[in-house]
């Protein structure tokens, strides 16, 4: 047994190491290294004059921009009465693009289906819990996976292959735009048929399906599939069966995959080896439903969108936030896009003021060089503005572009994107051919294990209205850069690398199975330093709490029982000790019980008529160790020390940043960021030679620096 398990670990081994040198190469293959990051601008040949196309374009180039991206909006341009195509005023724009020295990305414009097509074709439209069809007027309103809609689909995805498969002018593909459902969940007719098919195929057995679902709880037992309906609370007065949504979820997000998987697979037979492909996925905190791992093996890499003024993220504090951003969710985002194959771009990046956001503040002098920046070092191969022209009509006429209203005036923001692309240029003229990353770097490196059905399990029953999942992994994320450390996300499936990542968190990893732990107690015994949070383990990967004691499934990995826990009235604080200090909770907290005798107690609760059990544990296994922190606490601090603690005593070389600013290493080069409202120091060693900014960085400003 030990022999089989030793070989099947190696042969894991061997295909991850494998996959990381190929998905290495089709990055280099599809972005020279001397290139460093090539930077665009959108354009909408189809929203201009004809006469304006050969200026903007010919502007465009002359301001250093290096791409454009067309068409990913223009169905009813490309295709204006069904089976009458028009590509010519798209093949001039292309050869204008050309002449200019501008790469094209190409984009299958199947997020906005022509009238014509939705109003013989009504079926194909979304429809949403209050069963309201969606109608023709705006975006993301039709279901990709409809037999009927998937034959308009294919045809034209597969003219545009056919016309611009092969043509050395176009870079890469974009598949559809910011893929999901606009109502972010489907409930036509045909979505009830497909979810039943979905069940079907996963349970074969109704017998199954109930005992999965825990439908004997209120009588909820099913005879046959086709009884089942889409779990809606608009229709279950006393809410919905947990394990049915928690399936349906799936079941969305499998949906969305094979919307893109069906274009990519038709896309293939036409394009270029040098072609890439890719989807811009967006917001990822208000699109849970789309899991971006299960187009792994269709995209080249994925790409995303992001506006960091959006005034629904999180921000630093201070009186400059609205207008700096959110630095933590552009990092997030781009260190989860990056791991779905190893590289990633940034497709759609604010040029300046947007439309759309509760209040639109103007970015602070410099943010938007900024931002440009900071995708510079989170190591982005693109990164593309939306807009180059302001538009002056739509939905978007108060949507800053790099040029102004006029179409000749440089927007403020506009220069900031012509100073970042004069340092970029001024960069690569300094790279080396081989930058080796520093150890330092290197020794602190994280793997953040990432499960969509854990967001969407703790989102259906987050057990108390205070925990907010996406606000828990958001902690932990920002507390690892604030300690300097390069993060990438792994699926329970991915080889737990000890060499490649040392340290591994895991937060509120709540669905699991015996698999997972052991291959947990492996990759600490090798010598890895695992991080994991309230809630890990309590059930199995059908939501269902374990027939066992509380979480039991990881008390041998943790060395600790987790007796219970505890929640508190929104206005009421309970403290925990670590050292010398407290710290204040409220939202949640464990107690436990040490079950070994080498278990560390690292905090234990001050108050509430628990006080004195351990709240956070740690436990050294083999060559590594294994730390349990069971409170969420509301400064964050204690998290944050705990973590310092951890890397400290597991060798890393770790930095002590303030929240919201980002040191990266890339190519050779240094970059602090700083999206606080105060002026910070770059932790720049005294021999550090600096090219851009220097040792003080202040409010929206960027220190890049070479040691």
């Amino acid at each position: 047994m030990m022999k089989k398990n030793y070989f099947s670990l190696v042969l894991i081994l061997l295909n991850y190491t494998f996959g990381l040198q190929a998905q290495s190469s089709d990055g280099e293959r599809y972005f020279p290294a001397e290139d460093l990051m090539n930077i665009g601008a959108y354009y909408y040949p189809e929203h201009w004059n004809e006469k304006h196309w050969e200026r903007d374009l010919e502007k465009m180039a002359e301001m250093g921009f290096e791409f454009t991206h067309f068409g990913e909006f223009a169905w009813a341009n490309m295709e204006p009465e069904e089976g009458k195509f028009d590509f010519t005023w798209l093949d001039k724009a292309v050869e204008l693009a050309h002449r200019k020295g501008l790469k094209v990305i190409m984009c299958t414009p199947t997020a906005t289906p022509p009238a014509w097509l939705t109003e013989k074709h009504p079926d194909i439209l979304l429809v949403d819990e209050n069963e309201r069809k969606m109608r023709h007027g705006s975006r993301l309103h039709a279901n990709g996976n409809h037999p009927v809609y998937k034959r308009y689909i294919e045809r034209i995805v597969r003219k545009l292959g056919e016309r611009y498969g092969n043509d050395p002018r176009i870079w890469g593909w974009q598949l559809d735009n910011e893929p999901h459902f606009g109502t972010l969940y489907d409930y036509s007719d045909f979505a009830q048929e497909s979810f039943r098919d979905w069940l079907k195929n996963k349970y074969s057995s109704i017998e199954a399906l109930n005992k999965a679902w825990g439908n004997a709880f209120w009588s909820q037992l099913y005879n046959d599939f086709d009884q089942i309906r889409i779990p809606n609370e608009k229709e279950l007065i006393q809410g919905i069966n947990p394990h049915a949504l928690l399936d349906f979820q799936r079941f969305n997000a499998h949906q969305l995959a094979a919307s893109l998987r069906f274009q990519a697979k038709i896309l293939r037979e036409y394009v270029a080896q040098e072609q890439w492909i890719t989807t811009n996925y967006a917001y990822f905190k208000f699109l849970p439903s789309v899991d971006i791992f299960l187009n792994q093996k269709d995209l080249d890499f994925a790409s995303y969108t992001f506006y960091p003024l959006s005034t629904f993220l999180n921000t630093a504090e201070g009186p400059l936030a609205h207008r700096l951003g959110s630095g933590m969710e552009m990092s997030f985002a781009n260190e989860l896009a990056k791991s779905q194959n190893g590289f990633t771009g940034i497709m759609e990046l604010q040029p300046g003021q947007i439309n759309w956001g509760s209040f639109n503040s103007q970015p602070l002098p410099g943010a938007v060089r900024m931002w440009l920046w900071h995708n510079f070092a989170l190591d982005a191969k693109f990164t593309c503005t939306y807009r180059f022209r302001q538009p002056i009509y739509g939905s978007e006429q108060y949507h800053n572009g790099i040029m102004e209203t006029d179409g000749v005036t440089i927007a403020r923001g506009g220069q900031e994107y012509l100073q970042g692309i004069d340092e970029i240029n001024q960069l690569r003229k300094q790279m080396k051919p081989v930058a080796e990353m520093p150890e330092a770097v290197a020794s602190r490196k994280t793997a953040f294990l990432w499960k969509q059905d854990n967001l969407w399990d703790i989102m259906n029953y987050p057990h108390t209205e205070q925990w907010d999942a996406w606000e828990h992994y958001y902690m932990y994320y920002e507390n690892l850069k604030s300690l300097g450390v390069p993060v990438t996300f792994l699926q329970e499936t991915d080889a737990f690398d000890v060499e490649k990542y040392p340290f591994m968190v895991a937060p509120a990893f709540q669905l699991l199975d015996e698999e997972l732990v052991e291959k947990w107690i492996e990759y600490v015994k090798q010598g890895g330093h695992l991080v994991l949070s309230s809630r890990t383990g309590q059930k199995d990967t059908d939501g269902q709490l374990w027939e066992a004691r509380l979480q039991e499934p990881i008390y041998e990995l943790i060395g600790s029982r987790i007796e219970y826990v505890d929640q508190l009235p929104p206005d009421t604080q309970a403290n925990v000790k670590f050292g010398e200090n407290n710290y204040s909770w409220n939202t949640w907290a464990d107690i436990l019980t040490p079950l070994e005798q080498d278990v560390e107690i690292l905090a234990m609760h001050e108050d509430q008529f628990y006080a004195g059990k351990p709240v956070a544990v740690r436990r050294k296994l083999g060559e590594g160790s294994v730390t349990y922190i069971g409170v969420w606490t509301i400064e964050q601090d204690l998290e944050r020390e705990l973590l310092q603690k951890v890397y400290k005593e597991g060798g890393a070389d770790i930095l002590d940043l303030p929240r919201y600013v980002f040191t990266e290493w890339r190519d050779g080069f240094w970059i602090t960021v700083n999206y606080t409202s105060d002026s910070v120091e770059a932790p720049a060693p005294k021999n550090a030679s600096f090219i851009f900014g220097k040792r003080q960085v202040e409010p929206g400003g960027v220190s890049v620096w070479k040691e």
